[in-house]
């Protein structure tokens, strides 16, 4: 796998993630697929998820404020956890959470080291 092609497990943690890895665990115990099968499957997803992403949602500005409760730098990411958030987008909507994480990856470019 070339550095343009990486994909990282960032979206496995949401709810279609968690849902796909729950029905696979499932297959896998009840013998109707190879676990080698399942990982394949989690592979495919990650970049489908990543590349869909990438094409279908449109730019937008985006601010928001909010009390910054943790945040850490570990192996090239950073993680932040955010309480009582106030996003503000373009057209002047909001939207309110009480919660949030942001994990940002450093990415690198093709050919850089």
């Amino acid at each position: 796998m070339s550095a343009s092609n990486v994909y990282y497990e960032l979206y496995r943690r949401s709810s279609i993630g968690v849902a796909l890895i729950d029905s696979l665990d499932e297959l896998i115990k009840d013998s109707k697929i190879q676990p080698q099968l399942a990982m394949k499957i989690l592979s495919t997803f990650d970049r489908s998820i990543s590349e869909a992403l990438a094409e279908k949602v449109k730019s937008t500005r985006l601010s928001f404020k909010g009390h910054l409760d943790t945040y850490r730098f570990c192996d090239d990411v950073w993680t932040f956890i955010i309480l009582d958030v106030h996003f503000k987008m373009e057209g002047n909507e909001a939207i309110v959470a009480d919660k949030i994480k942001i994990v940002a990856n450093n990415v690198k470019k093709p050919g850089e080291q």
